[in-house]
């Protein structure tokens, strides 16, 4: 009987989260907020029943009782979490409310099927990082004075980097955390968040040659330290970031042409400094070769995409735990393996769904310092996505980042909180202005 149930249970799942994702896509050409929100219903009513089939197939599994209790925590938190925020926001994005339980309940299932007691501990995360952020749209939407502690932001993500960079614990190469407590921090993963707002102040206060030159000059040092700190991954994502807010500010093609310039010789230098970037490298171009060490986490990784198929081998039907660091930086190649790659590109789009709606509330917002907020916190999270599902599929060489929302960390959790909230309260702003404008 559970063969049967696992069997019909994967392929009603994929049909749900396709559903999910055309009301994703379907949302952008309503104009009608009644039709918006019957498509962001009609989403909900997926997620919950993809949610309980998936959870199902677990108990069934595992004949745990405590998953069960699990399970029952998770959908108390997606209802309180959803109805809070839309009770006390009343003009939050319903869509990225969405979007956020929808990647987090696909993250609580799959690492509940790795490691449950990992996934346990992230729910907690979760739960304690979604009211401690809960205050970051009340507080974009009344405070413009942000745009005036430009240098706090710069000066303060540098410092914070030094400080692991010096004393930082060493992980897979790359000094990336602190233990405070007993508790690891990545502050990378913050001082994304404050990159982004040092460098749409700066950018927002002028765009003259000598100011750009200073602003580039603070977010060098972000990206320098993180390359000697060895954290390449968020090195590339710093520097992408304000690549594209410095051409959006300026609109200057000669400021793209040299940082893509600049960018090529430093990934060529770091490839001839660095040992392990050149172990990923050489993973990356011919990861058969050394199937056994270098190749290693790759092979596995594709070997699980290609063993799932479209359709993935169901819950517990597959292997993935043989692929190492599997619930974090390769948590993708998990999905496609048990739930099929048909799930995987579904949550690959949801991803770039969120990513449009930050670059229509960019596109919006008529502050200068916003819209620079918008894009910057946009191009990170979609720049975050991409390498990490690049990585996973030999499309690039892995940088071993996370994806959002979906792989375990509290630091990443945490931290795509804040950026999803601040989004929130531009959002927020953007539809008070509007209707402040209808008005009047």
């Amino acid at each position: 009987m559970t063969n049967l149930i696992v069997e019909i249970s994967r392929y009603l799942i994929i049909l749900l989260i396709a559903i999910y994702t055309y009301y994703n896509f379907r949302f952008f050409s309503m104009k009608n907020e009644e039709d918006r929100n019957y498509a962001c219903s009609r989403q909900l009513v997926c997620m919950f029943m993809l949610h309980f089939l998936a959870n199902l197939l677990i108990v069934l599994n595992t004949k745990s009782e405590e998953l069960i209790l699990f399970y029952g925590m998770q959908v108390l938190f997606f209802v309180c979490y959803l109805s809070l925020s839309k009770f006390f926001y009343k003009k939050i994005s319903r869509l990225l409310l969405n979007n956020i339980c929808m990647l987090l309940g696909t993250g609580f299932i799959i690492l509940t099927r790795l490691n449950p007691e990992r996934a346990m501990r992230q729910f907690l995360i979760v739960v304690v990082s979604a009211v401690v952020t809960w205050i970051i749209p009340f507080i974009i939407d009344r405070v413009w004075q942000l745009v005036k502690l430009a240098w706090l932001y710069g000066i303060l993500g540098v410092l914070i980097l030094a400080f692991v960079c010096i004393a930082g614990n060493t992980s897979f190469g790359a000094q990336l955390s602190l233990t405070v407590g007993g508790i690891s921090v990545q502050p990378s993963e913050f001082v994304k968040i404050s990159f982004v707002f040092f460098a749409a102040a700066r950018l927002y206060r002028s765009t003259k040659f000598k100011d750009v030159a200073i602003t580039t000059v603070i977010a060098a040092l972000h990206v320098v330290i993180l390359v000697l700190s060895r954290d390449l991954g968020s090195a590339l994502i710093f520097f992408i970031t304000y690549l594209f807010m410095l051409f959006v500010a300026t609109s200057n093609w000669l400021y793209l042409g040299a940082g893509v310039m600049s960018g090529s010789a430093a990934a060529a230098a770091a490839y001839n400094l660095f040992s392990h970037v050149r172990r990923r490298v050489e993973a990356w171009r011919d990861p058969w070769a050394d199937i056994d060490d270098k190749g290693y986490q790759v092979t596995q990784g594709l070997f699980a995409m290609g063993t799932g198929g479209w359709f993935g081998l169901g819950l517990y039907q597959g292997m993935p735990q043989k692929i190492p660091v599997v619930d974090k930086d390769f948590v993708f190649a998990a999905i496609s393996e048990e739930l099929g790659v048909i799930y995987a590109l579904c949550l690959l789009f949801i991803c770039v769904g969120c990513f449009m709606q930050f670059m229509i509330i960019a596109v919006k917002m008529q502050a200068m310092f916003y819209k620079l907020i918008a894009f910057g916190l946009g191009i990170m999270y979609i720049t975050q996505v991409f390498l990490t599902v690049g990585g996973v599929v030999k499309f690039i060489p892995s940088t071993g980042v996370t994806l959002p929302f979906v792989s375990y960390g509290g630091s990443s959790v945490l931290a795509t909180f804040v950026l999803f909230n601040v989004i929130q309260g531009l959002y927020i702003l953007k539809r008070t202005e509007e209707e402040e404008y209808e008005e009047g």
